[in-house]
């Protein structure tokens, strides 16, 4: 498996079919001793949902590796940024080219995604199978 994408976390919760990981994301400088008075240093919590592993391997509050292909991340970054910025840009031009109102042109543009992020939305369990995360326990 070529490059991978790698987050340490602890179980939060099991569920039936599913492992419920925190990882604490954390922006490069956080861990400079400056970070406290930079406003550009940033932790965030997340939940991360993994499904498709023996939720008896693991417990609660132990320590893992959240794990996914480097393949996984562009797919989100592509959907979540690369074609929402070509529809937004690509209705942008066309009704530019109908009427010279710009509010006009930017109220259709940005009501162009409307229909996508609507799409994304009915089909996140099919995304759900594609973007797969794996764990590892760790040392």
């Amino acid at each position: 498996m070529g490059n991978r994408i790698k987050h340490s976390g602890i179980v939060d919760k099991i569920e039936d079919d599913c492992v419920k990981v925190r990882i604490v994301q954390s922006a490069a400088c956080s861990s400079c001793n400056a970070a406290r008075l930079c406003n550009a240093a940033e932790k965030k919590e997340k939940i991360v949902n993994v499904y498709n592993v023996v939720p008896e391997d693991f417990s609660v509050g132990e320590k893992v590796t959240v794990v996914a292909s480097s393949q996984v991340g562009m797919n989100a970054v592509l959907l979540a940024f690369g074609v929402p910025f070509l529809i937004l840009v690509g209705v942008a031009f066309l009704t530019s080219r109908l009427t010279d109102e710009e509010p006009i042109v930017a109220l259709v543009s940005i009501c162009s995604l409307i229909p996508y992020y609507v799409a994304l939305y009915f089909n996140r369990h099919r995304m759900q199978e594609k973007f797969t995360f794996t764990l590892e326990k760790t040392k």
